[in-house]
């Protein structure tokens, strides 16, 4: 005679298997949907902390774009003009307006921002040769700059 018990036992442990089978996998990928997202939204809050520290005021040395880059193709797609108020930064997105304060004189101006700088850069900013002759600081190449995105 066969024990039902073990007959029993042998009908519903496949089943039984499966199933659990079928809850650990969603299990699974729940957590792993969930670890998903937590990730995104760390990423989300690091992104947000970065754009609010290149947007708060920083100080540090500018230097001015050489006239060799005249006419040429900058990293927003636009064309370099050494006689416009435009500079380049390596945070801030393109289109942002900065207003570049000259520490040693006083002299402020607003300059568009309209291309990238390196991140090995050690300047804060870099400007065109007209804003440097309105910094003042065409002769020394460069100096202390204050920045100040405009709101």
């Amino acid at each position: 005679m066969v024990d039902s018990a073990i007959v029993q036992n042998a009908l519903t442990t496949p089943t039984q298997t499966v199933q659990g089978k079928e809850l650990e996998m969603r299990a699974l990928a729940t957590a792993k949907a969930r670890g998903i997202w937590a990730s995104v939204v760390m990423l989300a809050i690091a992104a947000a902390a970065g754009m609010a520290a290149a947007q708060a005021s920083e100080e540090g040395v500018a230097n001015f774009y050489s006239d060799k880059f005249q006419g040429k193709k900058m990293a927003s797609g636009e064309v370099y003009d050494k006689d416009k108020l435009t500079a380049s930064h390596k945070k801030l997105p393109y289109g942002t307006k900065v207003k570049v304060t000259n520490l040693e004189n006083q002299k402020s101006v607003v300059v568009t921002i309209n291309d990238r700088m390196a991140a090995s850069n050690p300047a804060v900013i870099d400007v065109t040769r007209r804003a440097a002759e309105e910094l003042g600081f065409v002769k020394s190449g460069k100096t202390k700059v204050k920045l100040e995105v405009e709101k």
